[in-house]
Protein backbone atom coordinates (compact mmCIF):
# COMPACT_ATOMS: atom_id res chain seq x y z
CA UNK A 1 0.00 0.00 0.00
CA UNK A 2 1.59 3.43 -0.78
CA UNK A 3 2.07 5.70 1.59
CA UNK A 4 0.46 9.47 1.18
CA UNK A 5 2.86 11.69 2.98
CA UNK A 6 1.09 14.53 5.09
CA UNK A 7 0.84 17.95 3.86
CA UNK A 8 3.17 20.17 5.41
CA UNK A 9 1.57 22.51 7.98
CA UNK A 10 2.57 25.82 8.35
CA UNK A 11 5.45 26.38 11.24
CA UNK A 12 4.66 27.96 14.27
CA UNK A 13 6.69 30.85 15.58
CA UNK A 14 8.77 29.02 17.43
CA UNK A 15 10.15 26.35 14.96
CA UNK A 16 10.31 29.45 12.40
CA UNK A 17 13.03 31.11 15.71
CA UNK A 18 14.74 28.00 15.41
CA UNK A 19 15.79 27.81 12.23
CA UNK A 20 16.40 31.75 12.01
CA UNK A 21 19.70 33.17 12.46
CA UNK A 22 20.58 36.60 14.18
CA UNK A 23 20.87 38.74 11.56
CA UNK A 24 17.41 37.33 9.99
CA UNK A 25 15.28 38.71 12.95
CA UNK A 26 13.20 41.84 12.47
CA UNK A 27 11.05 43.93 13.93
CA UNK A 28 7.86 42.07 12.86
CA UNK A 29 3.87 42.92 12.86
CA UNK A 30 1.92 40.45 14.28
CA UNK A 31 1.68 37.02 11.92
CA UNK A 32 -2.01 36.61 10.24
CA UNK A 33 -3.10 32.79 10.71
CA UNK A 34 -3.25 31.67 7.19
CA UNK A 35 -6.96 30.38 7.56
CA UNK A 36 -7.54 34.31 7.56
CA UNK A 37 -6.04 34.86 4.15
CA UNK A 38 -7.16 34.92 0.76
CA UNK A 39 -5.81 32.49 -1.93
CA UNK A 40 -3.78 35.09 -3.55
CA UNK A 41 -2.17 35.94 0.28
CA UNK A 42 -1.48 32.32 0.79
CA UNK A 43 -0.16 31.80 -2.41
CA UNK A 44 2.23 35.07 -1.90
CA UNK A 45 3.53 34.03 1.46
CA UNK A 46 4.07 30.83 0.54
CA UNK A 47 6.76 32.43 -2.47
CA UNK A 48 8.06 33.98 -0.07
CA UNK A 49 8.44 32.05 2.29
CA UNK A 50 10.39 29.28 -0.39
CA UNK A 51 12.51 32.62 -1.06
CA UNK A 52 13.70 33.04 2.57
CA UNK A 53 14.40 29.08 2.85
CA UNK A 54 16.35 29.21 -0.70
CA UNK A 55 18.26 32.20 0.46
CA UNK A 56 19.69 30.99 3.75
CA UNK A 57 20.48 28.01 1.77
CA UNK A 58 22.96 29.76 -0.20
CA UNK A 59 24.55 31.98 2.67
CA UNK A 60 25.03 28.62 4.16
CA UNK A 61 26.95 27.35 0.93
CA UNK A 62 28.80 30.59 1.01
CA UNK A 63 29.84 30.07 4.44
CA UNK A 64 30.61 26.30 4.03
CA UNK A 65 33.00 27.15 1.26
CA UNK A 66 34.93 29.87 2.95
CA UNK A 67 35.16 27.77 5.79
CA UNK A 68 36.80 25.14 3.59
CA UNK A 69 39.34 28.04 1.49
CA UNK A 70 40.14 29.52 5.06
CA UNK A 71 41.34 25.78 6.07
CA UNK A 72 43.13 24.84 3.10
CA UNK A 73 44.46 28.05 2.61
CA UNK A 74 48.04 28.25 3.31
CA UNK A 75 48.80 29.66 6.61
CA UNK A 76 50.84 33.42 6.35
CA UNK A 77 53.48 33.10 8.77
CA UNK A 78 54.73 37.01 10.32
CA UNK A 79 58.18 37.95 10.20
CA UNK A 80 58.80 38.60 13.62
CA UNK A 81 62.51 39.54 14.79
CA UNK A 82 64.44 36.94 16.85
CA UNK A 83 65.24 37.25 20.75
CA UNK A 84 67.58 39.99 21.10
CA UNK A 85 70.34 37.55 22.36
CA UNK A 86 70.07 35.41 19.37
CA UNK A 87 71.04 38.27 16.98
CA UNK A 88 73.86 39.20 18.97
CA UNK A 89 75.08 35.57 18.94
CA UNK A 90 74.47 35.72 15.07
CA UNK A 91 76.45 38.88 15.35
CA UNK A 92 79.21 36.56 16.69
CA UNK A 93 79.10 34.50 14.08
CA UNK A 94 78.94 37.33 11.39
CA UNK A 95 82.04 38.78 12.92
CA UNK A 96 83.94 35.52 13.19
CA UNK A 97 83.15 34.81 9.20
CA UNK A 98 84.47 38.33 8.58
CA UNK A 99 87.82 37.75 9.72
CA UNK A 100 87.93 34.96 7.34
CA UNK A 101 87.06 37.36 4.59
CA UNK A 102 88.26 41.26 5.36
CA UNK A 103 92.01 41.84 5.42
CA UNK A 104 93.81 42.26 8.63
CA UNK A 105 95.20 45.86 9.03
CA UNK A 106 95.95 47.50 13.04
CA UNK A 107 96.68 51.65 13.18
CA UNK A 108 99.46 52.46 15.13
CA UNK A 109 98.42 53.33 18.99
CA UNK A 110 99.69 55.67 21.67
CA UNK A 111 98.37 57.04 25.26
CA UNK A 112 97.84 60.77 25.31
CA UNK A 113 99.08 62.76 27.21
CA UNK A 114 96.28 65.19 28.40
CA UNK A 115 93.54 62.47 28.56
CA UNK A 116 95.38 59.18 29.64
CA UNK A 117 93.56 57.32 26.76
CA UNK A 118 95.02 55.25 24.01
CA UNK A 119 93.90 56.39 20.95
CA UNK A 120 94.65 54.94 17.17
CA UNK A 121 97.09 57.50 15.81
CA UNK A 122 95.70 58.64 12.11
CA UNK A 123 97.66 57.73 8.86
CA UNK A 124 98.84 54.78 10.73
CA UNK A 125 96.96 51.84 9.14
CA UNK A 126 98.91 48.94 7.82
CA UNK A 127 98.68 45.18 6.90
CA UNK A 128 98.90 42.64 9.45
CA UNK A 129 99.25 38.70 8.77
CA UNK A 130 95.78 37.74 8.73
CA UNK A 131 94.48 35.83 12.15
CA UNK A 132 91.12 34.13 10.90
CA UNK A 133 89.23 33.12 13.70
CA UNK A 134 87.11 29.42 13.84
CA UNK A 135 84.20 28.78 15.26
CA UNK A 136 85.46 27.31 18.87
CA UNK A 137 87.35 30.71 19.26
CA UNK A 138 84.01 32.23 18.26
CA UNK A 139 82.43 30.00 20.98
CA UNK A 140 85.04 30.65 24.15
CA UNK A 141 84.68 34.89 22.96
CA UNK A 142 81.44 34.52 24.57
CA UNK A 143 82.58 34.01 28.20
CA UNK A 144 86.05 35.99 27.65
CA UNK A 145 83.11 39.21 26.92
CA UNK A 146 81.76 38.29 30.07
CA UNK A 147 84.70 39.05 32.09
CA UNK A 148 85.83 41.99 29.57
CA UNK A 149 82.40 43.56 30.94
CA UNK A 150 81.95 42.28 34.13
CA UNK A 151 82.30 45.73 35.80
CA UNK A 152 79.20 46.78 33.81
CA UNK A 153 77.28 43.66 34.72
CA UNK A 154 77.49 44.14 37.78
CA UNK A 155 76.16 47.78 37.72
CA UNK A 156 73.05 45.96 35.82
CA UNK A 157 72.59 43.59 37.69
CA UNK A 158 72.11 45.24 41.39
CA UNK A 159 70.75 48.72 40.32
CA UNK A 160 68.33 46.69 38.31
CA UNK A 161 67.98 44.36 41.23
CA UNK A 162 67.41 47.52 43.80
CA UNK A 163 64.80 49.06 42.08
CA UNK A 164 62.98 45.43 41.15
CA UNK A 165 62.46 45.03 44.87
CA UNK A 166 61.03 48.61 45.08
CA UNK A 167 58.44 47.79 42.33
CA UNK A 168 57.31 44.43 44.01
CA UNK A 169 57.01 45.95 47.19
CA UNK A 170 54.45 48.00 46.37
CA UNK A 171 55.97 51.52 46.51
CA UNK A 172 55.72 52.37 43.33
CA UNK A 173 52.18 51.77 42.82
CA UNK A 174 51.69 53.60 45.96
CA UNK A 175 53.36 56.90 44.76
CA UNK A 176 51.16 57.01 41.66
CA UNK A 177 48.08 56.02 43.90
CA UNK A 178 49.10 59.01 45.71
CA UNK A 179 49.41 61.41 42.98
CA UNK A 180 46.29 60.22 41.14
CA UNK A 181 44.24 61.23 44.83
CA UNK A 182 46.65 64.31 45.51
CA UNK A 183 46.26 65.43 41.67
CA UNK A 184 42.76 63.87 40.13
CA UNK A 185 40.96 67.16 40.50
CA UNK A 186 42.95 69.45 39.58
CA UNK A 187 42.82 69.16 35.48
CA UNK A 188 45.25 68.88 32.99
CA UNK A 189 47.79 70.08 35.61
CA UNK A 190 48.55 66.88 36.67
CA UNK A 191 50.37 65.85 33.48
CA UNK A 192 53.54 67.63 34.10
CA UNK A 193 53.22 66.26 37.56
CA UNK A 194 53.13 62.81 36.15
CA UNK A 195 55.60 63.20 33.50
CA UNK A 196 58.43 64.76 35.62
CA UNK A 197 57.78 62.09 38.06
CA UNK A 198 58.24 59.37 35.55
CA UNK A 199 60.71 61.29 33.66
CA UNK A 200 63.06 61.22 36.89
CA UNK A 201 62.36 57.60 37.56
CA UNK A 202 63.88 56.82 33.64
CA UNK A 203 66.86 59.09 34.11
CA UNK A 204 67.38 57.34 37.32
CA UNK A 205 67.04 54.01 36.45
CA UNK A 206 65.91 53.03 33.10
CA UNK A 207 62.37 52.73 34.06
CA UNK A 208 59.98 50.77 31.87
CA UNK A 209 58.94 47.56 32.36
CA UNK A 210 58.16 48.77 35.72
CA UNK A 211 55.19 51.10 34.28
CA UNK A 212 53.07 47.97 33.00
CA UNK A 213 51.47 47.41 36.39
CA UNK A 214 50.53 51.18 36.72
CA UNK A 215 48.63 51.05 33.42
CA UNK A 216 45.01 50.46 35.14
CA UNK A 217 45.43 53.18 38.29
CA UNK A 218 46.84 55.63 35.37
CA UNK A 219 44.13 55.02 33.19
CA UNK A 220 41.38 55.45 35.74
CA UNK A 221 43.25 59.41 36.48
CA UNK A 222 43.20 59.92 32.29
CA UNK A 223 39.25 59.11 33.01
CA UNK A 224 38.66 61.75 35.14
CA UNK A 225 40.56 64.04 33.62
CA UNK A 226 39.13 63.49 30.14
CA UNK A 227 41.94 62.16 28.12
CA UNK A 228 42.52 59.22 26.07
CA UNK A 229 44.91 56.21 26.43
CA UNK A 230 47.33 58.05 24.35
CA UNK A 231 47.98 60.66 27.03
CA UNK A 232 47.95 58.45 29.63
CA UNK A 233 51.01 56.37 28.16
CA UNK A 234 52.64 59.28 26.96
CA UNK A 235 53.39 60.83 30.16
CA UNK A 236 54.05 57.54 31.68
CA UNK A 237 56.03 55.49 29.58
CA UNK A 238 57.07 58.29 26.88
CA UNK A 239 58.18 60.94 29.35
CA UNK A 240 60.21 57.81 31.27
CA UNK A 241 61.99 57.16 28.27
CA UNK A 242 62.79 60.63 27.19
CA UNK A 243 64.49 61.21 31.02
CA UNK A 244 66.17 57.20 30.33
CA UNK A 245 67.78 59.05 26.78
CA UNK A 246 68.70 62.58 28.24
CA UNK A 247 69.60 61.64 31.81
CA UNK A 248 72.63 61.95 32.98
CA UNK A 249 72.49 59.30 35.91
CA UNK A 250 70.99 56.85 34.36
CA UNK A 251 73.61 53.88 34.20
CA UNK A 252 72.37 51.86 31.89
CA UNK A 253 72.46 54.25 29.11
CA UNK A 254 74.91 57.45 29.63
CA UNK A 255 77.12 55.47 32.47
CA UNK A 256 77.89 52.39 30.30
CA UNK A 257 78.23 54.89 27.18
CA UNK A 258 80.75 56.99 29.06
CA UNK A 259 82.23 54.06 30.62
CA UNK A 260 83.03 52.53 27.22
CA UNK A 261 84.47 55.94 26.12
CA UNK A 262 86.63 56.10 28.35
CA UNK A 263 85.17 59.68 29.76
CA UNK A 264 84.70 60.82 33.69
CA UNK A 265 81.17 59.91 34.88
CA UNK A 266 79.01 62.88 34.67
CA UNK A 267 81.10 64.23 32.12
CA UNK A 268 79.79 67.20 30.48
CA UNK A 269 76.87 67.00 33.39
CA UNK A 270 75.32 70.73 33.21
CA UNK A 271 74.94 69.92 29.05
CA UNK A 272 73.53 66.89 30.00
CA UNK A 273 71.02 68.06 32.73
CA UNK A 274 69.89 70.68 29.92
CA UNK A 275 69.17 68.36 27.82
CA UNK A 276 67.43 66.44 30.12
CA UNK A 277 65.12 69.41 31.31
CA UNK A 278 64.68 71.09 27.80
CA UNK A 279 63.49 67.33 26.72
CA UNK A 280 60.91 66.86 29.42
CA UNK A 281 59.59 70.30 28.85
CA UNK A 282 59.51 69.26 25.13
CA UNK A 283 57.75 66.42 25.77
CA UNK A 284 55.12 67.95 28.52
CA UNK A 285 54.14 70.57 25.96
CA UNK A 286 53.46 67.97 23.05
CA UNK A 287 51.42 65.69 25.37
CA UNK A 288 49.64 68.65 26.79
CA UNK A 289 48.78 70.25 23.24
CA UNK A 290 47.71 66.43 22.06
CA UNK A 291 45.51 66.05 25.47
CA UNK A 292 43.96 69.69 25.23
CA UNK A 293 42.82 69.06 21.31
CA UNK A 294 41.33 66.26 22.24
CA UNK A 295 39.71 66.73 25.35
CA UNK A 296 36.41 67.56 24.77
CA UNK A 297 35.39 64.43 22.13
CA UNK A 298 37.22 61.21 23.22
CA UNK A 299 36.37 57.93 21.16
CA UNK A 300 34.47 55.34 21.79
CA UNK A 301 37.21 53.03 22.15
CA UNK A 302 38.84 55.16 24.56
CA UNK A 303 35.62 55.27 26.48
CA UNK A 304 34.70 51.48 26.15
CA UNK A 305 37.90 50.76 27.74
CA UNK A 306 37.84 52.92 30.75
CA UNK A 307 34.58 52.12 31.50
CA UNK A 308 35.60 48.84 33.01
CA UNK A 309 37.95 50.42 35.32
CA UNK A 310 37.19 51.66 38.25
CA UNK A 311 38.49 54.51 40.72
CA UNK A 312 40.54 52.99 43.54
CA UNK A 313 40.26 53.77 46.86
CA UNK A 314 42.71 54.59 49.25
CA UNK A 315 43.83 51.00 50.43
CA UNK A 316 43.19 49.25 47.57
CA UNK A 317 45.29 47.27 45.44
CA UNK A 318 45.48 48.81 42.25
CA UNK A 319 48.34 46.72 40.51
CA UNK A 320 47.57 45.80 37.49
CA UNK A 321 45.92 42.27 37.36
CA UNK A 322 47.24 40.33 34.42
CA UNK A 323 50.22 42.50 33.32
CA UNK A 324 52.56 41.99 35.85
CA UNK A 325 55.79 41.00 33.55
CA UNK A 326 56.99 37.90 35.80
CA UNK A 327 60.30 35.49 35.66
CA UNK A 328 63.55 37.41 35.86
CA UNK A 329 64.82 40.58 37.70
CA UNK A 330 66.57 43.78 36.65
CA UNK A 331 65.79 46.24 34.39
CA UNK A 332 67.62 44.65 31.24
CA UNK A 333 66.55 41.25 32.23
CA UNK A 334 62.70 42.48 32.81
CA UNK A 335 62.93 43.67 29.50
CA UNK A 336 63.53 40.94 27.88
CA UNK A 337 60.60 39.46 29.55
CA UNK A 338 58.75 42.12 28.57
CA UNK A 339 59.55 41.50 24.76
CA UNK A 340 58.93 37.75 24.94
CA UNK A 341 55.28 38.26 26.49
CA UNK A 342 54.62 41.07 24.22
CA UNK A 343 54.24 38.65 21.17
CA UNK A 344 51.93 36.26 22.91
CA UNK A 345 51.13 38.31 26.28
CA UNK A 346 49.29 35.69 28.89
CA UNK A 347 47.66 36.74 31.73
CA UNK A 348 48.93 36.24 35.35
CA UNK A 349 48.53 37.13 38.87
CA UNK A 350 50.80 39.17 40.54
CA UNK A 351 50.79 39.49 44.38
CA UNK A 352 48.94 42.28 45.86
CA UNK A 353 50.51 45.54 46.21
CA UNK A 354 48.86 48.50 48.28
CA UNK A 355 48.16 51.57 46.47
CA UNK A 356 48.23 53.32 49.91
CA UNK A 357 51.33 55.25 51.18
CA UNK A 358 52.43 53.75 53.94
CA UNK A 359 56.03 54.85 55.83
CA UNK A 360 57.35 51.90 55.31
CA UNK A 361 57.49 53.16 51.24
CA UNK A 362 59.55 56.40 52.45
CA UNK A 363 61.68 53.84 53.87
CA UNK A 364 62.35 51.73 50.81
CA UNK A 365 62.87 54.42 48.55
CA UNK A 366 65.69 55.83 50.82
CA UNK A 367 67.67 52.76 50.95
CA UNK A 368 67.52 52.50 47.53
CA UNK A 369 67.78 56.40 46.31
CA UNK A 370 70.79 57.37 48.83
CA UNK A 371 73.15 55.18 47.56
CA UNK A 372 72.63 57.21 44.51
CA UNK A 373 73.24 59.93 45.99
CA UNK A 374 76.27 59.06 47.90
CA UNK A 375 77.54 57.50 43.82
CA UNK A 376 76.56 60.86 42.44
CA UNK A 377 79.02 62.59 45.48
CA UNK A 378 81.74 60.15 45.01
CA UNK A 379 81.91 60.40 40.99
CA UNK A 380 82.30 64.37 41.45
CA UNK A 381 84.31 64.79 44.39
CA UNK A 382 86.03 61.50 45.02
CA UNK A 383 86.79 60.08 41.33
CA UNK A 384 84.85 56.96 41.92
CA UNK A 385 84.00 54.23 39.04
CA UNK A 386 81.78 51.56 38.22
CA UNK A 387 83.06 49.16 40.87
CA UNK A 388 81.92 51.55 43.47
CA UNK A 389 78.68 52.33 41.52
CA UNK A 390 78.00 48.33 41.63
CA UNK A 391 79.01 48.32 45.26
CA UNK A 392 75.95 50.53 46.64
CA UNK A 393 73.64 48.07 45.16
CA UNK A 394 71.95 44.54 46.05
CA UNK A 395 70.48 42.03 43.71
CA UNK A 396 69.03 41.08 40.10
CA UNK A 397 70.22 40.87 36.46
CA UNK A 398 70.92 41.61 32.99
CA UNK A 399 73.20 39.72 30.55
CA UNK A 400 73.02 40.93 26.74
CA UNK A 401 76.30 42.92 27.70
CA UNK A 402 78.65 39.68 27.73
CA UNK A 403 77.57 39.10 24.29
CA UNK A 404 77.79 42.36 22.95
CA UNK A 405 80.94 42.74 23.79
CA UNK A 406 82.74 39.40 22.94
CA UNK A 407 81.56 40.83 19.03
CA UNK A 408 84.30 43.15 19.68
CA UNK A 409 86.19 40.69 21.10
CA UNK A 410 86.20 38.29 17.94
CA UNK A 411 86.98 41.74 15.72
CA UNK A 412 90.00 42.37 17.49
CA UNK A 413 91.37 38.93 17.83
CA UNK A 414 90.92 38.46 13.79
CA UNK A 415 92.84 42.31 13.15
CA UNK A 416 89.52 43.32 11.44
CA UNK A 417 88.19 46.22 13.33
CA UNK A 418 90.43 48.19 12.28
CA UNK A 419 90.23 47.75 8.41
CA UNK A 420 86.34 48.27 9.18
CA UNK A 421 87.35 51.54 10.91
CA UNK A 422 89.68 52.51 8.43
CA UNK A 423 87.22 52.23 5.53
CA UNK A 424 84.72 53.89 7.70
CA UNK A 425 87.06 57.11 8.25
CA UNK A 426 88.31 56.97 4.55
CA UNK A 427 84.55 57.50 3.28
CA UNK A 428 83.74 60.05 6.08
CA UNK A 429 87.25 62.30 6.00
CA UNK A 430 85.82 64.21 2.89
CA UNK A 431 82.64 65.34 4.57
CA UNK A 432 82.71 67.75 7.03
CA UNK A 433 83.23 66.85 10.72
CA UNK A 434 79.93 68.31 11.36
CA UNK A 435 78.12 65.57 8.91
CA UNK A 436 80.02 62.85 10.09
CA UNK A 437 78.93 63.52 13.61
CA UNK A 438 75.18 64.03 12.83
CA UNK A 439 75.32 60.63 10.65
CA UNK A 440 76.14 58.68 13.62
CA UNK A 441 72.90 59.42 14.93
CA UNK A 442 70.71 57.82 12.67
CA UNK A 443 73.11 55.07 12.00
CA UNK A 444 72.59 54.36 15.83
CA UNK A 445 68.72 54.86 15.56
CA UNK A 446 68.86 52.15 13.03
CA UNK A 447 70.86 49.79 14.63
CA UNK A 448 68.89 49.89 17.40
CA UNK A 449 66.11 48.13 15.92
CA UNK A 450 67.35 44.66 15.81
CA UNK A 451 69.42 45.54 18.89
CA UNK A 452 66.48 47.07 21.26
CA UNK A 453 68.69 46.33 24.95
CA UNK A 454 70.24 49.64 25.22
CA UNK A 455 72.83 48.20 26.94
CA UNK A 456 74.07 45.97 24.82
CA UNK A 457 73.84 48.53 22.03
CA UNK A 458 76.29 50.64 23.39
CA UNK A 459 78.24 47.67 24.16
CA UNK A 460 78.52 46.82 20.39
CA UNK A 461 78.33 50.38 18.88
CA UNK A 462 79.93 53.15 21.12
CA UNK A 463 83.50 51.83 21.27
CA UNK A 464 83.62 51.38 16.97
CA UNK A 465 82.02 55.06 16.91
CA UNK A 466 84.31 56.71 19.84
CA UNK A 467 87.79 55.45 18.08
CA UNK A 468 86.25 56.80 14.57
CA UNK A 469 85.49 59.76 16.50
CA UNK A 470 89.04 59.57 17.45
CA UNK A 471 90.21 59.34 13.83
CA UNK A 472 87.83 62.00 12.56
CA UNK A 473 89.19 64.44 15.66
CA UNK A 474 86.04 64.43 17.21
CA UNK A 475 85.40 64.77 21.04
CA UNK A 476 84.82 61.40 22.72
CA UNK A 477 81.53 63.17 23.70
CA UNK A 478 79.74 63.12 20.30
CA UNK A 479 79.38 59.28 19.61
CA UNK A 480 78.27 58.97 23.10
CA UNK A 481 75.68 61.81 22.51
CA UNK A 482 74.90 60.60 19.30
CA UNK A 483 74.02 57.50 20.84
CA UNK A 484 72.02 58.84 23.72
CA UNK A 485 70.13 60.36 20.99
CA UNK A 486 69.87 57.88 18.45
CA UNK A 487 69.47 54.78 19.96
CA UNK A 488 67.80 56.26 23.26
CA UNK A 489 64.74 58.12 21.72
CA UNK A 490 64.53 55.61 18.97
CA UNK A 491 62.91 53.56 22.51
CA UNK A 492 59.57 55.45 22.02
CA UNK A 493 59.47 53.86 18.39
CA UNK A 494 60.78 50.69 17.68
CA UNK A 495 58.23 47.50 17.87
CA UNK A 496 60.81 45.31 19.31
CA UNK A 497 60.89 47.37 22.34
CA UNK A 498 58.76 44.62 23.84
CA UNK A 499 58.15 47.16 27.06
CA UNK A 500 56.48 49.50 25.16
CA UNK A 501 54.34 46.89 23.14
CA UNK A 502 53.49 45.38 26.73
CA UNK A 503 52.28 48.63 27.85
CA UNK A 504 50.24 49.87 24.42
CA UNK A 505 48.46 46.13 24.53
CA UNK A 506 47.62 47.30 28.35
CA UNK A 507 46.66 50.43 28.00
CA UNK A 508 44.50 49.57 24.81
CA UNK A 509 46.66 51.67 21.93
CA UNK A 510 47.08 50.33 18.53
CA UNK A 511 50.49 50.49 17.51
CA UNK A 512 49.95 52.65 14.66
CA UNK A 513 48.22 54.77 16.50
CA UNK A 514 51.27 55.43 18.65
CA UNK A 515 53.51 56.09 15.77
CA UNK A 516 51.64 58.76 14.17
CA UNK A 517 51.00 60.31 18.06
CA UNK A 518 55.06 59.87 18.77
CA UNK A 519 56.62 60.80 15.44
CA UNK A 520 56.63 64.38 15.64
CA UNK A 521 58.15 64.58 19.46
CA UNK A 522 60.50 62.77 18.83
CA UNK A 523 61.96 64.54 15.75
CA UNK A 524 61.92 67.50 18.08
CA UNK A 525 63.99 65.66 20.84
CA UNK A 526 66.48 65.08 17.73
CA UNK A 527 66.97 68.52 17.37
CA UNK A 528 67.91 69.21 20.74
CA UNK A 529 70.14 66.11 20.71
CA UNK A 530 71.61 67.24 17.25
CA UNK A 531 71.94 70.46 19.05
CA UNK A 532 73.94 69.55 22.02
CA UNK A 533 76.33 67.67 19.68
CA UNK A 534 76.90 70.72 17.46
CA UNK A 535 77.29 72.84 20.79
CA UNK A 536 80.15 69.68 21.95
CA UNK A 537 82.06 70.34 18.19
CA UNK A 538 81.75 74.14 18.70
CA UNK A 539 83.79 74.19 22.07
CA UNK A 540 85.67 71.32 21.94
Amino acid sequence: MARVAAPQSEPDDVSRADHERPGDRRQRSPRVPARRLSGDARRRRAVARRRSIHARARRRRVEDRDRRLHVDAPQVIAFRLPNPSVLLLSGVLVAAALTWVLPAGQYDRRDDAATGRRVAVPGTYHSVPRAPVGLFAAAVAVPRGFVAAADVIAVIFFVGGAWFIVDRLGTLPAVVGGLVRTFGDRGLYIIPVVSAFFGVMGAVENMQEEIIPLIPVLLVLGRGLGVDAVVVVSMSMGAAMVGSAFGPTNPFQAGIAMKLAQLPLFAAGRLRLAMFVVGMIVWIAWTMRYASRNRAGRSAQSLALQSTLTVPSPGTNTVARGFQPSGCAGAEARGESARAEARGFQPSEPPAADATWHPRHALILAIVVAPIGAYVYGALRLDWGFNELSGAFLVSAALMIGIARSISLVLEDGHVIDTILYALASALTAAPKTVAALLMVPSQALIHIPVPSVSGHAMLTVPVFVALGDLLGMSRQVPVLAYQTGAGLMELLTPTNGALMAILLAAGVPYQRWVRFTVGGVLLLTAIGILAIAVVLRFS
